[in-house]
């Protein structure tokens, strides 16, 4: 009676466990499809990535199943485990990609998948047979149990950063739930491989893993999907073609018309503030403070960026007015003698080296290239 209770209990477990790698993998699936209709549409680096993770995930449930890892050999789990393994440092990058407007995908990151991903496929296909006789073998095998945490600090630093000045009000939340219930996810996952032989779960400890993938999975299907387009894909440029300033004040004038008269009241007294009064130059600019000046709440300040000026980063919102005006200054004859470094306090930036970032990737182009070139064509 006792043997058939237990095997009735592991039927029960392993039936739930199928239901639950099931319902991941369906979510997944719309997800990974959803992301890669929009970049080959919009080619953007947020839908691409988020796509390769949807299918990296998708490996990722079918190889770390119970009966996955107790009937296939090592080597021919070495692929599974390569492209598991490597969805720590790709969530990562898709984090980045997200969160940080101003993220520009490079070499260096594909080295940085291909070294984590190249670590587990030699854990599992040699390294894993040789930790009781070779000491580096067992800190590898470490190393890459430990690297999901490492990666999950980083991601949550990652949407910790510009919280704040984050004006996508979805996606502001959609960090709340990746810092916080991400967290918790990797750190259990990580000590529970910690303590399990040779780093394999349970089938109750995989039906949990399986139980909080499938949350974070529905979450993040449902937070991307119902996204503003603009809030996820479109990445607006600082400085285009003309002044900005210009442009600026016509897209809110544009907005404002199709507005209730509070909300062009609003636009108006803001845009009095930056283009008249010049309030990006202020020291230690916040949207605190801006909102205190402005007499509003700050998620009513954010809505009003957002919404009416398409503006999607508070540092963004405020440095294109600051680089304007620095273009302006760095193409007047007049202004020939005033260094970089002058324009820059003066316009609103603490030090050079912001100013100078800010610029190229505004530009195309340093400062000092940029008022060589617009004085010879004056």
């Amino acid at each position: 009676m006792p043997v058939n209770v237990a095997s009735t209990s592991a039927l029960i477990t392993a039936a739930i466990d199928a239901a639950l790698r099931g319902g991941v993998l369906v979510v997944l699936g719309l997800l990974g499809a959803n992301l890669l209709r929009d970049s080959a549409t919009r080619r953007s680096i947020v839908a691409v990535l988020g796509a390769l993770l949807a299918l990296g995930l998708m490996v990722q449930v079918i190889s770390s199943a119970p009966l996955f890892e107790a009937e296939v050999g090592g080597p021919w789990q070495a692929p599974w485990v390569a492209v598991a393994v490597g969805n720590a440092a790709l969530f990562w990058l898709f984090a980045r990609a997200l969160f940080d407007d101003e993220f520009a995908l490079g070499p260096k990151h594909g080295l940085i998948w291909l070294a984590v991903a190249g670590l587990g496929f030699l854990n599992c296909a040699w390294l894993a047979g040789q930790t009781q006789h070779w000491p580096l073998a067992a800190a590898a095998l470490r190393v890459q149990r430990l690297l999901p945490l490492w990666f999950g600090v980083l991601i949550g630093l990652t949407a910790l950063r510009h919280w704040q000045g984050d004006l996508v009000e979805r996606r502001r939340r959609l960090r709340a739930f990746v810092v916080i219930a991400g967290g918790i996810y990797m750190a259990a996952m990580v000590a529970v491989r910690l303590q399990a032989p040779q780093g394999r779960l349970t089938a109750q400890s995989a039906s949990f893993d399986m139980a909080g993938l499938l949350l974070i999975a529905l979450v993040l299907a449902w937070g991307l999907l119902r996204m503003p387009v603009p809030g996820l894909f479109f990445r607006k440029a600082l400085v285009t073609d003309g002044p900005l300033l210009e442009k600026t004040a016509k897209q809110a004038a544009d907005s404002a018309d199709r507005s209730d008269p509070v909300e062009q009241a609003l636009l108006a007294r803001l845009q009095r503030l930056m283009l008249d009064e010049r309030f990006y130059r202020s020291e230690d600019l916040s949207l605190a403070r801006l909102a205190e000046r402005m007499q509003l709440p700050e998620y009513r300040l954010r809505l009003l960026i957002n919404q009416g000026l398409g503006q999607r980063n508070f540092n963004s919102f405020v440095n294109s007015y600051r680089l304007d005006e620095a273009r302006v200054a760095l193409a007047a004859p007049a202004r020939r003698s005033s260094s970089v470094l002058t324009i820059a306090l003066e316009v609103g930036f603490q030090s050079i080296g912001p100013f100078n970032r800010a610029f190229k990737a505004a530009t195309g182009l340093t400062p000092s290239e940029y008022r060589q070139q617009a004085l010879a064509d004056s």
